[in-house]
């Protein structure tokens, strides 16, 4: 059975950080790409990170300098780094893992950005 599960999120206030986690199982984590996407209320899911088996990441400009995604295939885990959080970074997080021919998403963990 495929999972993957978030944790991490919460409430914080702006300029705070916060650390997600993803993780997979079920399924081979190590040659899955994966990502971290994020949809705000009224808004369309949008891609945050992303990283290759081999390490390779790639941001949206939007949270470029502030954030570090990051994998440990040993733990099947993959991580999200969120510094200095902004309120407009309020959404629900999702993971995903992506292969050739099929990809799975979590259940997503919300973010809240907030004074």
């Amino acid at each position: 059975q495929v999972q993957l599960v978030e944790s991490g999120g919460g409430l914080v206030q702006p300029g705070g950080s916060l650390r997600l986690s993803c993780a997979g199982s079920g399924f081979g984590f190590s040659s899955y790409y994966m990502s971290w996407y994020r949809q705000a209320p009224g808004k369309e899911r949008e891609l945050v990170a992303s990283i290759g088996y081999a390490g390779i990441t790639n941001y949206a400009d939007s949270v470029k300098g502030r954030f570090t995604i990051s994998r440990d295939n040993a733990r099947n885990i993959v991580y999200l780094q969120m510094n200095s959080l902004k309120p407009e970074d309020t959404a629900v997080y999702y993971c995903k893992a992506r292969s050739l021919v099929t990809e799975y998403w979590g259940q997503g963990t919300q973010v809240t950005v907030s004074s």
